[in-house]
């Protein structure tokens, strides 16, 4: 190997994938690494001790397929004394499988990514002037003729006009050792796509969702376009979810199927069910982490509004897909989630509230039936409702955290809750153009 660059990969706390390019001439890995200002990234340090370190992990170099003799690693944090930043949200993963493995069970994650592949996207903000402009030749505004809103799902060619897109971002993401089992178009218009993953730990799950972005984004700018994960970004269409898909096993076993259950769940994967529900409120924070994260949880958008778990029912929080006859793939199904979360965290997450209900035996009572959408709100008890607001998500992670303990520091969760706390601070003064609209008469 000649002189080559390696491109040193890390997350910070708040999700953002990010990195350092160093020269490599393909010498020992452990004898890698680079200095980096950890005070110019969200969460890690402040300015008055911010040198860390990235070291790269050998079984995630790849050479990155759209250029030549560039290669990656995702890279562990550290201190300058050689310990392991604990605000490295990498970190905190391989902590969670590590005490999920000490109680016996070996944890498999998959995720359903959704993203919309605009043609063009234009955002102006300032004090005395706010404009928005999205373009598709799929949607119906474009051109006064295409694919309505809500009515794109599994649209083949020439109306699906981003599969060529998609199939070359689901090659590409097999060139970095990831494998994808389905890809389709969602039902929004507008390029709304969804890419479904095999099953990984919660590690390399957090790896795939890291890179898959990266990816997406990459080849969608090389065609012009642009890979857009906000959860909200079209107001009267579906948003974008990150829907996370767990199961734990032993022995080669699925220990959430029961063959004898009228569902094939097992009474371990009903009591994961219960943990996710018992601290539904307070996961949101972490899983839907954003101010926009709530225009997409609201009812009649495929979102879920109500912490309530069905067969194959898509309005609820939870879903068992409708599959007793496949053993193997018994899951559950966690539906709050968004791309804007930090993957390590909400998997990480996901499956403590799921152990926390292993261990305190939380039944979550009969699966719902009906379309959660037309219960009457008055009729589901505030402890059974999603969060309004990011405001209100910390709220309940502030006051219900301790099932998180096991691995999330009393450190990380103050910071955590610190940053998105300026979030919705910073955002709260911004009105919006409808609003104008809306009160002009009063």
């Amino acid at each position: 190997m000649g002189k080559s660059f390696l491109l040193l990969q890390f997350t910070d706390l708040a999700g953002v994938f990010r990195s350092t390019a160093i020269k490599w001439d393909g010498r020992r890995l452990d004898d890698v690494l680079a200095l980096f200002d950890g005070s110019s990234v969200i969460g890690f340090t402040g300015i008055e001790y911010s040198d860390l370190v990235l070291r790269p992990i050998k079984e995630t170099v790849k050479e990155i397929p759209w250029y030549n003799g560039v290669y990656r690693a995702i890279s562990k944090v550290y201190l300058p004394s050689g310990i392991r930043l604990i605000y490295d949200p990498r970190f905190i993963a391989e902590k969670t499988l590590g005490y999920i493995k000490s109680l016996g069970y070996e944890p498999k994650m998959g995720v359903e990514l959704e993203f919309f592949i605009f043609d063009n996207i234009e955002v102006l903000v300032r004090d005395n002037e706010q404009h928005l402009y999205i373009s598709s030749i799929e949607s119906p505004w474009e051109r006064g003729y295409g694919i309505k809103t809500k009515a794109a799902y599994h649209v083949q060619e020439p109306m699906d006009t981003v599969a060529e897109i998609r199939r070359e971002v689901v090659k590409t993401i097999e060139e970095f050792g990831y494998d994808c089992v389905k890809n389709h178009h969602e039902v929004a218009t507008a390029g709304q796509v969804e890419v479904s993953s095999n099953t990984y730990d919660p590690v390399k799950l957090g790896d795939y969702i890291q890179t898959f972005k990266m990816i997406a984004r990459k080849i969608s700018r090389d065609y012009g376009m642009e890979a857009v994960f906000l959860p909200k970004p079209i107001p009267r269409d579906n948003g974008n979810g990150m829907h996370i898909h767990s199961s734990l096993w032993r022995d080669g076993k699925n220990l959430f199927h029961d063959e004898n259950d009228e569902y094939g769940l097992s009474q371990l994967a009903r009591y994961f069910i219960g943990g996710l529900i018992e601290h539904g409120r307070s996961l949101s924070a972490i899983v839907s982490p954003t101010v926009n994260s709530y225009r997409r949880l609201v009812p009649g958008y495929e979102a879920p509004v109500y912490l309530l778990w069905g067969i194959a029912n898509r309005s609820t929080a939870i879903r068992i897909p409708a599959i007793k006859f496949k053993p193997n793939s018994m899951r559950i199904e966690y539906r709050p989630p968004d791309s804007l979360a930090n993957p390590y965290l909400a998997s990480s997450a996901i499956l403590l509230a799921g152990i926390d209900g292993i261990k305190k035996n939380i039944d979550p009572g009969d699966p719902y039936q009906g379309n959660v959408y037309e219960i009457p709100l008055k009729k589901i008890p505030k402890e059974k409702r999603l969060p309004r607001n990011l405001s209100e998500a910390l709220d309940e992670l502030e006051s219900d955290h301790e099932y998180l303990k096991p691995v999330f520091s009393k450190e990380v969760l103050e910071r955590y809750i610190e940053i998105k706390r300026k979030e919705v601070k910073e955002l709260a003064p911004n009105p919006a153009p409808i609003e104008y609209i809306y009160y002009s008469i009063y």
